[in-house]
């Protein structure tokens, strides 16, 4: 039985864009833009899970990195 939801923590990269890794598996993509990235995460599920396992779900976790002074 496929797993209901893949989990993506998704961060700015520092050549720009953003960038996006499975917990838990072997997949990773980026993009330049938030759109275009939800399309990449997309298709990348797609290609690694065969269609009976493919989560129905993806949540992505957009991380932020931020410095602030003290």
């Amino acid at each position: 039985m496929a797993e209901n939801e893949i989990i993506f923590a998704v961060e700015e990269s520092p050549e720009g864009g953003y960038e996006a890794r499975a917990l838990g598996y072997s997949i990773f993509t980026e993009a330049d833009t938030l759109e275009d990235l939800k399309k990449m995460v997309r298709d990348a599920v797609n290609c690694h899970f065969d269609p009976e396992k493919k989560p129905s779900l993806i949540r992505l976790h957009l991380v932020k990195d931020e410095v602030i002074p003290a």
